[in-house]
């Protein structure tokens, strides 16, 4: 028998959505965003754009935050990503 919520993402305390922007913006407002929030929070972050597939993990790996969940859904427009970040 599985835990069903071990597949579940956290809970968020803070949000950003980032939809319809491009590199390397999600990035930098997803920097501002993680500076104004106290060590522990969690931030849910959407985009749209497919190279935060690449850039978010290593933004968490590069400053020590925790990639805790990151998920691709379908959309009308093309894919979105949410990711789940814990600040350090």
């Amino acid at each position: 028998m599985t835990d069903a919520s071990a597949s579940l993402p956290p809970e968020a305390t803070h949000h950003l959505d980032a939809s319809g922007l491009v590199c390397p913006e999600p990035v930098m407002l997803l920097h501002n965003r993680v500076r104004d929030m106290a060590s522990g929070e969690v931030l849910e972050v959407l985009a749209t754009d497919p190279s935060t597939q690449r850039d978010i993990p290593k933004f968490c790996q590069f400053l020590g935050h925790t990639l805790l969940h990151e998920h691709e859904e379908p959309a009308e427009s093309g894919p979105l990503f949410r990711y789940w970040i814990r600040r350090k």
